[in-house]
């Protein structure tokens, strides 16, 4: 059983470590994932065995607060005070170094502040100063020493610790220019009032704050992809109910429901169209910001926008069952995983702090022991405490795997986990599937040869029986051609072969060159046209009637676009691509060449690719990557080291692929390796830096360069370092949001469907700089007499004009470069 809690009080990675290993030592616990950027723990557990109760007690015994989102614990309204509580706390402590410092700056101090003979009151009113703002950040102090008393001290540890030593420090000094005064022992007031650490002990916390409130900020940012994608859903919905339109709450809308739709509106719910048509934006689901005419019968997904026309859809998926709501799920499950790099920081984290004090009291006994004094034993053994930051390295991993998964998400590449995430650029071997794959999977029939009457309705009336795709392509054929629907008796489906039934007595078998062999026809007739047909890279079938052959029919499958560019780029990069088909090697060969493959393996049984996907694996091809539709696929994707399904968003096999394209091109393939990288290189610079910050910083802050090089850090500067550490991990994550998917770059003029009620154009677009001139651009094209529709897109540098009738392409274009624009 699987539950996610929420968890409060974690605020470094050693946080994470210790609620970690809380719940891990539990009965019964499977997997245990503590996510420290969203507050969140998810919990694979034997409920036999464990309850949510144990689980939400443990981590409550180990000083957190966990609870099951919704159910435990209700989330009140509050404001965030944490930039109020830093500015406030920065003017006090402006005041407070004015104070301190001042006379050395020979900035104007009030008489009563100056003097040895005011020292009392001078070191009183730094203790007065520092006092709002320790009780400001209070919290440092109880999280801090609270986690330390449950021997699980975190980086709050340090900071308490490291702060509170300079405030008895501080109060000790008082105590002393007080016996200094009274024993009229000037030489020790002199001593002590120069170096009372109040500003110190309270700076730290301010710069801490201040790290942390950037940090937040940050943060946030790298879960604006799922942010998106939550607001993209709409809130309300129109449904058809007792003859009426009435408007719902979105998840009011339940399946079978009519929903009307009208334009600039978005989609509520996954549905079918039932009545109209329409020029929708899929660019929520598939990154693709051209509009796609839609009309009766084709399905339509959540989120996306009608730009023109009116629709009415049928329900079919709604509330946590849409193509939207399955994105968002897929994305935050990938954002919380862990990837294998973060494994050996996590236990680093782990015993962080720990050594972190043991090396600050190592650092005070060394330098008493060898003379330096205490209060320059002291200075070092504070710097020790506040410059180390757990931070730095606890954050070095998920802020990259989650601007990744975010990033890939708006990009229509939908990655499952950070494990997948940092593997995928290793990838050495991709195979690919032919159908649906390469090829856009949608075949025609383009060639047929008969030797006897009405031979098509035959072959209609056995084909119609049959769920392929080819066979759904042969009965579109034979209806264009008016063909009729006869009576089959003893109808079969041979595997890899083709379709049998009788229709008026006859046996008729329809199939590939295998039909030849099984009934013995190898050096018949029309053998030559068929392998004439397959050398042209179509796709033939034979046609017997009684073991006698009486027809051919040829399919095409056009190559997508996309394939091409893809492939050369993988081998550009030195991978080596296997295409897998089920066609003959002649036709196999034939798009092998149109494209750049030339390992081609031919004649595959749907059932035979996982075979040979595990017999590369045995060859040690490397990481073996298989993409394919996400359906007949499903086999050969689980068993490759990573499979790719590649589908329209909303019939891919989420289950049996550790990656989704939605946008069905190849290229993206390419996307996902080059994000991969992206993300490792980022985790590594991540990781280097921070253990490269942490071992600098601590030499410096034990004062191991004192001696020879008189170099000593304040530890004002050393918590100001240790706080800004962080937040470069953070803003260097963010940098993944630079990352520039690769697409085919070309004007495309998208032809008319058949009874689809308006044409598309698309213009790339040079000069759009801004939302005005994306609005000029519209206005031009809407000037132009049959365009109904235009909408400019400044991401992709082009503008998507819909028509009705006949516009010509130059007359838009001209519109456009008199509006003061280019077009390409």
């Amino acid at each position: 059983m699987k539950k996610k809690f929420n968890v409060e009080g974690m605020t470094c990675s050693a946080c994470q470590a210790h609620v970690l290993r809380a719940v891990e030592e539990l009965t019964g616990i499977n997997s245990v994932n503590v996510n420290l950027l969203s507050n969140s723990m998810e919990v694979d557990f034997d409920e036999n065995l464990c309850s949510t109760d144990v689980i939400s007690k443990a981590v409550n015994n180990a000083g957190y607060k966990a609870f099951i989102p919704g159910e435990v614990k209700a989330i009140e309204n509050k404001k965030d005070y944490a930039l109020l509580k830093l500015i406030s706390s920065a003017i006090i402590l402006l005041i407070l170094m004015y104070v301190a410092m001042g006379h050395m700056l020979k900035l104007p101090m009030p008489s009563i502040l100056c003097g040895t003979e005011n020292a009392l009151i001078f070191s009183f009113t730094q203790l007065l100063l520092a006092l709002p703002i320790i009780i400001i950040y209070k919290k440092y102090y109880i999280s801090g020493f609270k986690k330390l008393f449950k021997r699980a001290p975190n980086m709050d540890s340090l900071i308490a610790l490291g702060s509170t030593a300079a405030i008895i420090y501080g109060i000790v000094s008082i105590y002393m220019i007080g016996y200094g005064l009274g024993h009229n022992r000037l030489d020790i007031v002199d001593s002590y009032r120069m170096n009372l650490y109040f500003e110190a002990a309270v700076m730290i916390l301010v710069l801490v704050s201040l790290g942390k409130y950037l940090e937040g900020l940050s943060k946030r940012k790298t879960t604006t992809a799922i942010t998106k994608l939550m607001d993209l859903a709409p809130k309300r919905a129109i449904v058809i109910r007792d003859n009426k339109e009435i408007e719902i709450d979105a998840l009011e809308v339940v399946k079978e429901d009519i929903v009307v739709i009208k334009k600039g509106y978005s989609i509520p719910v996954d549905g079918i169209i039932v009545e109209g048509s329409a020029s929708i934006e899929e660019a929520n689901i598939t990154g693709e910001s051209i509009p796609v005419l839609k009309k009766v019968g084709d399905e339509v997904y959540s989120s996306t926008i009608i730009r023109a026309g009116f629709i009415k859809i049928r329900a079919t998926k709604v509330k946590d069952d849409t193509t939207i709501a399955n994105i968002i799920k897929l994305v935050e499950e990938a954002s919380n995983s862990k990837a294998p790099i973060s494994k050996l920081v996590d236990k680093i984290s782990g015993i962080f702090v720990p050594v972190i004090m043991l090396i600050a009291v190592i650092t005070f006994i060394a330098h008493m022991v060898f003379g330096s004094g205490f209060e320059l034993a002291f200075n070092f053994a504070i710097s020790v405490l506040v410059i180390a930051c757990p931070c730095a390295l606890g954050l070095a991993t998920p802020v990259a795997i989650m601007v990744g998964t975010g990033k890939g998400a708006e990009a229509g590449l939908l990655i499952k986990n950070a494990e997948i995430l940092e593997n995928a650029h290793l990838i050495k071997t991709i195979v690919l599937d032919k159908t649906g794959t390469i090829t856009q999977g949608k075949p025609k029939v383009v060639d047929f040869i008969s030797y006897e009457d009405d031979l098509l309705s035959k072959v209609y009336s056995i084909e119609n029986m049959s769920e392929h795709p080819l066979a759904h392509s042969i009965t579109e054929y034979a209806k264009s051609n008016n063909s009729k629907i006869l009576d089959v008796k003893n109808f079969e489906s041979i595997d890899g072969v083709g379709l049998k039934g009788e229709i008026l007595g006859d046996t008729y078998f329809i199939g590939n060159n295998r039909v030849l062999l099984n009934n013995n026809l190898e050096n018949a007739p029309l053998v030559e046209m068929y392998n004439k047909l397959s050398k042209e890279g179509k796709t033939a079938l034979f046609i017997l009637k009684n073991n006698e052959i009486k027809g051919l029919i040829a399919i095409k499958d056009l190559v997508k676009e996309t394939s091409k560019t893809a492939i050369l780029e993988l081998i550009k990069r030195k991978i080596n691509v296997v295409m897998l088909t089920g066609d003959n090697e002649l036709c196999a060969k034939a798009i092998g060449e149109e494209i750049g493959i030339s390992n081609i393996i031919a004649n595959v049984l749907p059932s035979q690719k996982a075979e040979i996907i595990e017999r590369l694996k045995k060859e040690n091809n490397g990481l073996i990557a298989m993409v394919g539709d996400g359906v007949n696929d499903a086999i050969a994707l689980t068993v490759a080291d990573l499979g790719i399904a590649i589908g329209g968003g909303a019939d891919v096999a989420l289950e049996s692929s550790d990656i989704v394209l939605l946008r069905s091109d190849l290229l993206d393939v390419i996307n996902v390796i080059s994000l991969s990288k992206r993300v490792l290189n980022t985790i590594k610079g991540n990781l280097f830096w921070a253990f490269f910050y942490n071992c600098i910083g601590i030499i410096l802050a034990c004062g191991l360069l004192y001696a020879p090089f008189g170099i000593k850090l304040n530890p004002m500067i050393g918590s100001a370092c240790m706080s800004f550490s962080s937040v470069f991990v953070v803003l260097n994550a963010l940098t993944i949001n630079l990352f520039k998917v690769k697409r085919l770059n070309k004007n495309i003029e998208i032809e008319e469907k058949e009874d689809s009620i308006m044409n598309q154009l698309v213009l790339n677009v040079e000069g759009m700089m801004c939302k005005h001139c994306k609005a000029h651009v519209e206005k031009a094209c809407m000037s132009v007499a049959g365009v109904i529709e235009a909408v400019a897109s400044l991401e992709e540098n082009n503008v998507c004009v819909s028509y009705e009738g006949e516009v010509s392409k130059d007359i838009v274009a001209k519109a456009i470069v008199d509006a003061g624009y280019e077009v390409k």
